[in-house]
């Protein structure tokens, strides 16, 4: 019994660990329906094309907190910089968004696009 318990226990140990490093992928879409991130993102492009400042002013700060759900299930299994990054371009986004700035705003969003599609590789 002792040599299963000596055998067994570190490579049940070592499968979660491997388990929860490689789920990202699946742990960064949605389990909600408010913790859609690319919708939120779509939404928000298509305010600011519209001119809807203050619509995309509040979608941003749903996508923020969105955001702030999401990394606390991806934080063990993503690259800190994407999550940074990621972190950062939401940030720039409230600037030109709050500067009513359509080309940096847009910029910006595709910039998260980018950062959540890498998140999870």
């Amino acid at each position: 019994m002792r040599k299963f318990m000596v055998i067994s226990i570190p490579i049940i140990t070592i499968a979660v660990f491997i388990l929860i490093m490689q789920s990202g992928g699946f742990l960064k879409y949605s389990l909600g329906e408010d913790d859609n991130i690319p919708q939120m993102i779509e939404e928000i492009m298509q305010d600011i094309s519209k001119g809807h400042w203050e619509a995309a002013n509040n979608k941003t700060n749903d996508l923020r907190k969105a955001w702030d759900k999401i990394v606390s299930r991806i934080q063990f299994s993503s690259e800190r910089d994407e999550i940074n990054y990621f972190t950062v371009s939401i940030a720039r986004l409230e600037g030109a968004i709050l500067a009513q700035d359509k080309s940096s705003a847009f910029m910006e969003l595709k910039e998260a696009y980018e950062h959540w599609r890498d998140l999870g590789k």
